[in-house]
C-alpha cells in the first residue's frame, strides 16, 4: 500500500500538479483489497494519476468514488484506467452526474473489462443522453461479467428503457437490475416486459418509482419468477443428467482409484509406522541412557552433599573448639582483671595511707607553725628586753622555715614520685589490656575469616550443585519437548494425509461439477433429440438396471473394504496408544526424577539455613564479647579520671597550703 501511495505521489508530480492530501490519506489508511474515496473531491490530475495505478494494480478489488464530484474528463480518465485491470470486482461511482461522455466511457469499459460483476451507478444523468446511453446498453449486452447493475435515479426514458430491453435480450450473466425512480412509463415497462422471455439469467428486476402500470409490474414479478423456476427446473435437469450419464460410468474407475489409494495410505501407514517403532525404541534407549546419566549424576551428587555435610560438621567442631577458647580467654580476662583490680585497690590502700600521712605531717606542721605564732608573739612582746637573743631566735626562724620549705620539697617530689608510679602502672596495665584485646580481636578476626573462607566455599559448593540441578532439569525439559515435538509431528503427519484424501474427494466433485456444466450445454441438444432419446429410453433403462447391480455390488465390495480399512486403523490406533503408554511411563520416571531432585534441593536448604544460624550465633556471641570490652574500657577510663581527679586535689590542696602558709612571709629573702 505504500508502494501505491508513492506512485501516486510520483505521477502527480511527474504531470506538474501536487498530490491531494485528502487522497494521500487515504492511501495511507488503505484497508486490504479497498479504496474508498467517498465524498472525495478529485481534481483531473488526480484521476488521471489513479487511472494510471489502476491499470497494472493487482491488490484492489473495491474501488469507491461515490459524490467526489468527478468531471467528464475525470471519469474518462478513470475508467479508461480500468479497462485493462482484472483484480477490481466492485465499482461504485454513485452521485457523480455523469452525463453523455461519462456513459460513453462507461459502455467502452463494460466493452472491455471482464473483472468487474458489480457496478453501481446510482444519481447520475446518463439515461438523459439517448445516443450515449445506446453505446453504454450495447456495450451490456457484448459483457458477459457484470452480475449487478444500479441505475437507480438516472432519467432513463421509455426509449433508454428500449435499449436496455435490447441489452438483455442479449446479455447472459446479469442477474440483478435496479431501474427505480426513472422515467420508464407504460411503453418503457412493456418493452421490459418483452424482453423478459429471452432472458434466462435475469432474477431480480427493481422498477418502483417509475410510473409503470401495476399489471406490468406484476408481469415482471411472474416473468422473474419464471426465470427462476426455470433456473432452478434447469439445475435438477443437469444434477439428474450428470448423475445418469457421468456418475456411473465413472464409479467403477473411481472405486478402483479409490481402492489403489487406500491400499497405498495404508502400506504408507504401516511403513511409517514402523519407522515410528524404531524412532521410539530409539528414543527409549537413549531416554533409559539419559536416564541412568541422571541417575550416576544424583550419586555423585549425594556424595558431594555427603561431603558437604563432613566438612559442615567439621566447620562446627571447630566453631565449637573457638567457642571454648573464647570462653578460656574470657575466664583468664577475668582473672587478670580481678588481679589488677586488687592490685588497684591496693594502690589506693597506699595512696590513702600516703594522703593520711601527709595529712598528719601537715597537721604537725600546722601546730608547729601555731606554736612558732605564739613564740613569735612572746618574743615580739619581749623583744625589747631580748635583744639579744634577737639574732638565735631569726636563726632558728630561718633553720625552721628551712626545714619545712626542706619537708615540703620532699613531700611534693614523694607525690611525684607517686604519681609517676601510678601513672607507669596505669600505663602497664593499658598496654597489658590492649595487648590482651589486640590479641582477642585478631584471635578473632582470624576466626571470622576463617569461617567466612568455609562459608564461600560452602557457597560455592552450593552454587554448583544448583548448576547441575538447573543442567538436569534443562536436560530433562528438552527430552520432554523433543518427545512431544515427535508426538505432534506424528499427529501432523496423519492430519496431511486426511487433508490429502479429502482435497483428493474435492477434486473428484470439481470433476464432477465440470461435468455438470458440459451436461447443461448439451441439455439443448437433449432437447432437440427428444423423439431419438424416447425411443431409447427401454434400452436405457436396461442398461441402467445392469448398472444399478454393478454399483450394488461394487458397494458392497467397497464396503467390504471400508471394513477391512476400519480393522486396520483400529489397529494402528491400539498400536500408538502402546507407544503413548510408554511415552508416558518414561514421563512418569522423568518426574519420579524430578522429586528427588527437589528432595535433594529442599535438603540444601535446610543445611545453608541450619549454617547461616550458627553463624549469626557466633556474630551475636562476638558482638556480646565486644560489648564486655568495651564497657571494661570505659570501667578503666572512669578509674583513671578518678585517679586524676584526686592527684590533681592533693595537689591544689598541698600548692594551697603552700602558697597561703604565713611564714612564707616572714621568711627572710635569698
Amino acid at each position: 500500500m505504500e508502494e501505491f501511495r508513492r506512485s501516486y505521489s510520483r505521477l502527480c508530480k511527474e504531470s506538474g500538479a501536487e498530490p491531494q492530501e485528502a487522497v494521500l490519506q487515504q492511501l495511507h489508511q488503505l484497508p486490504r483489497g479497498r479504496l474508498d474515496l467517498a465524498t472525495q473531491s478529485l481534481t483531473v490530475d488526480t484521476c488521471r494519476a489513479l487511472g494510471k495505478l489502476l491499470q497494472n494494480q493487482t491488490v484492489l478489488t473495491e474501488l469507491i468514488l461515490s459524490d467526489c464530484m468527478l468531471s467528464e474528463e475525470g471519469a474518462t480518465l478513470l475508467f479508461q484506467g480500468l479497462c485493462a485491470n482484472t483484480i477490481v470486482q466492485f465499482l461504485d461511482v454513485k452521485g457523480n452526474n455523469l452525463r453523455a461522455a461519462g456513459a460513453e466511457a462507461l459502455g467502452k469499459l463494460l466493452r472491455q473489462n471482464r473483472s468487474i460483476q458489480s457496478l453501481t451507478l446510482e444519481w447520475n444523468n446518463i439515461g438523459a443522453w439517448e445516443d450515449a446511453f445506446a453505446t453504454f446498453c450495447g456495450a451490456l449486452a457484448a459483457n458477459s461479467t457484470l452480475q449487478q447493475l444500479d441505475l437507480r435515479n438516472n432519467q432513463i426514458s421509455h426509449k433508454g428503457a428500449e435499449e436496455l430491453a435490447l441489452a438483455l435480450k442479449g446479455n447472459t450473466s446479469l442477474q440483478q437490475l435496479d431501474l427505480r425512480w426513472n422515467n420508464i412509463g407504460l411503453l418503457g415497462g412493456r418493452a421490459l416486459v418483452n424482453c423478459l422471455p429471452s432472458n434466462r439469467t435475469l432474477w431480480r428486476l427493481d422498477l418502483a418509482g417509475n410510473n409503470i402500470p401495476g399489471d406490468i409490474l406484476r408481469a415482471v414479478e411472474q416473468a422473474m419468477d419464471h426465470n427462476q423456476d426455470r433456473h432452478t427446473a434447469f439445475q435438477e435437469n443437469q444434477a439428474r443428467t450428470s448423475i445418469l450419464s457421468k456418475e456411473v460410468q465413472h464409479l467403477q474407475e473411481e472405486k478402483s482409484k479409490q481402492f489403489l489409494d487406500l491400499m497405498e495410505t495404508i502400506n504408507k501407514q504401516r511403513e511409517e509406522m514402523a519407522r515410528n517403532s524404531r524412532a521410539s525404541a530409539a528414543r527409549v534407549g537413549q531416554l533409559q541412557e539419559a536416564l541412568n546419566e541422571r541417575h550416576s549424576i544424583i550419586n555423585a551428587l549425594k556424595a558431594k552433599l555427603q561431603m558437604t555435610e563432613a566438612a559442615l560438621a567439621l566447620s562446627e567442631q571447630k566453631a565449637q573448639d573457638l567457642g571454648e577458647l573464647l570462653a578460656t580467654v574470657e575466664q583468664e580476662r577475668q582473672s587478670v582483671s580481678q588481679r589488677q583490680e586488687k592490685e588497684r585497690k591496693l594502690e589506693q590502700q597506699e595512696a590513702s595511707d600516703r594522703e593520711s600521712k601527709l595529712l598528719r605531717d601537715l597537721s604537725a606542721a600546722s601546730e608547729k607553725n601555731l606554736m612558732l605564732r605564739s613564740q613569735v608573739d612572746e618574743l615580739e612582746r619581749k623583744v625589747k628586753s631580748q635583744q639579744e637573743h634577737l639574732f638565735l631566735t631569726r636563726q632558728e626562724l630561718t633553720n625552721t622555715s628551712a626545714e619545712l620549705k626542706i619537708r615540703a620539697i620532699q613531700a611534693e617530689e614523694r607525690l611525684d614520685v607517686e604519681k609517676r608510679r601510678a601513672k607507669q602502672s596505669m600505663e602497664d596495665l593499658e598496654k597489658l589490656c590492649s595487648k590482651e584485646v589486640d590479641h582477642m580481636t585478631r584471635h578473632l578476626e582470624e576466626s571470622e575469616r576463617a569461617m567466612q573462607e568455609r562459608v564461600q566455599r560452602l557457597e560455592a559448593v552450593r552454587l554448583s550443585l544448583e548448576e547441575e540441578l538447573s543442567r538436569v532439569k534443562a536436560a530433562a525439559l528438552s527430552e520432554r519437548g523433543q518427545a512431544e515435538e515427535e508426538l505432534i509431528k506424528a499427529r501432523n503427519q496423519a492430519r496431511l494425509e486426511e487433508q490429502h484424501r479429502l482435497a483428493h474427494l474435492e477434486e473428484k466433485m470439481r470433476l464432477l461439477a465440470q461435468a455438470r456444466d458440459e451436461a447443461q450445454s448439451t441439455c439443448l441438444q437433449q432437447k432437440q433429440l427428444v423423439a431419438e432419446a424416447q425411443a431409447r429410453t427401454s434400452q436405457l433403462n436396461l442398461q441402467l438396471e445392469g448398472q444399478r447391480r454393478r454399483q450394488e455390488e461394487l458397494q458392497q465390495e467397497l464396503s467390504n473394504k471400508d471394513q477391512e480399512k476400519v480393522a486396520e486403523v483400529t489397529r494402528v490406533r491400539v498400536e500408538m496408544q502402546e507407544q503413548m503408554g510408554r511415552l508416558q511411563a518414561d514421563l512418569v520416571s522423568q518426574e519420579a526424577l524430578k522429586e528427588k531432585v527437589a528432595a535433594l534441593e529442599r535438603q540444601l536448604k535446610v543445611i545453608a539455613s541450619e549454617h547461616r544460624e550458627a553463624l549469626l550465633d557466633r556474630e551475636s556471641e562476638n558482638s556480646s564479647l565486644r560489648e564486655k570490652l568495651r564497657l571494661r574500657e570505659a570501667e578503666i577510663i572512669r578509674i583513671r579520671e578518678e585517679e586524676a581527679q584526686r592527684a590533681s586535689f592533693l595537689q591544689n590542696a598541698v600548692l594551697a597550703y603552700v602558697q597561703g602558709s604565713p611564714l612564707r612571709a616572714l621568711s627572710p629573702p635569698k
